[in-house]
């Protein structure tokens, strides 16, 4: 095991890094799906000790009726929404070719859920992803399609939670390398479905996913580059789950600190299940639990994937999101996504997990040369109307 803030990402070639993010991400959503919602003790208790890979829906066979989960087939390697939303802003990226932004969601993204069927594995069905989707995600249609509001300004009003955050790792990819790209442009395309601290940490997770892809990037490195771009309380969060997560090597230990260590940022509170009455709520002063628990079981596991994501998975409340995060990190920094897993959640899920990583490299290249065109054109611009000449 690699110690904390320490992993084998030089040699990771660009491809290498948006595959290991967005399979590394897909995997940790369905392994982190059928457990999501409980607590490590219950967790414990069901599988009679910690899940180690792809297990089967909690309630067994009669998944289909069980409250709270029916009517979803959560377990057995199916994805969740979180990989439904990334794959659809893959497709997004793949008809733009460019940055996105607001518009993009309201021109791309919200007829993708609304108009294109697709087999949903948690349904095992083909249907529109709109019909699979949480309501913090159907708010996209409700207020852009039907409510004709400015996409800008869209997301203000819905739940503040995980669901951009949860989806924005493409955007750390086609801005590989520039963490301030990709936050910036992350809190443009969230604007479209979230505000407040959910709004924030959709570009900070953008950012900690370009700061992956850096060359000698580590855990610590990416926690740094959080820090230096993350605002109030997600920063605060942050900081305070990834000093606790310091003092650990392996997740067993860690599942209890690193929730008492975020449980003052979070709103939903003690019952993942019962939310508080100031749950999901605008604030300064509070922050989503999933991505500072991400990062601080990524700097646990010293960037391992498979440690990682095992720690998100059995943290139990949102951990298939939780999961899905510190997956795309893990495979960012070039940790390889166990061969066994990826496979069986391919099959079970009847996806091509490798097509979009393929789609969203061409992008990324794509929009790296546009950038560069834009940025001489602006240096020669500049010069000429009297500014310091380009050096280069």
């Amino acid at each position: 095991m690699r110690t904390p803030g320490t992993t084998e990402s030089g040699t990771a070639t660009l491809e290498e890094r948006v595959t290991g993010a967005l399979v590394g991400a897909a995997v940790g959503d369905a392994l982190g799906g059928p457990v999501e919602g409980y607590s490590p003790e219950q967790i414990l208790e069901r599988h009679g000790g910690r899940v180690h890979g792809v297990v089967g829906p909690w309630n067994g066979g009669a998944w289909r009726t069980a409250r709270p989960i029916a009517p979803y087939h959560k377990g057995d390697g199916h994805i969740t929404d979180d990989t439904l939303m990334t794959h659809a802003l893959v497709r997004v990226y793949d008809t733009v070719r460019d940055h996105l932004d607001a518009y993009s969601v309201a021109e791309h993204l919200v007829p993708d859920l609304m108009t294109d069927p697709r087999w949903i594995p948690e349904l095992e069905a083909e249907a529109i992803p709109l019909q699979r989707i949480f309501l913090a995600e159907k708010w996209l249609v409700a207020r852009i399609h039907y409510g004709h509001v400015d996409p800008r300004e869209a997301g203000t009003g819905n739940i503040v939670n995980c669901g951009a955050a949860m989806y924005m790792a493409p955007v750390g990819l086609v801005n590989a390398g520039h963490p301030a790209g990709a936050y910036a442009e992350a809190l443009d395309v969230a604007g479209a479905h979230q505000s407040s601290y959910g709004r924030e940490a959709a570009g900070v997770l953008a950012a900690a996913v370009a700061a992956a892809c850096l060359p000698g990037a580590t855990p610590a490195s990416v926690v740094a580059a959080c820090l230096s771009l993350a605002k109030d309380g997600t920063r605060a969060a942050i900081e305070a789950v990834c000093e606790v997560a310091s003092r650990y090597s392996e997740f067993e230990s860690a599942l209890v600190p690193l929730r008492e260590a975020v449980a003052p940022y979070d709103t939903v509170g003690a019952d993942y299940r019962a939310p508080s009455l100031g749950a999901r709520r605008p604030s300064r002063l509070h922050a989503i639990e999933e991505l500072p628990v991400a990062l601080g079981m990524l700097l646990v596991a010293g960037g391992d994937y498979r440690h990682a994501v095992l720690g998100a998975v059995n943290y139990g409340r949102d951990c298939d999101s939780i999961a899905t995060m510190a997956g795309a990190l893990a495979g960012a920094l070039g940790s390889p996504v166990p061969e066994d897993w990826a496979k069986t959640v391919a099959e079970a899920s009847r996806l091509d997990l490798w097509q979009p990583a393929s789609t969203l490299t061409s992008v990324a290249r794509e929009v790296f040369e546009r950038d560069v065109t834009r940025r001489r054109a602006h240096e020669r611009a500049f010069t000429a109307i009297g500014g310091a000449g380009c050096s280069g």
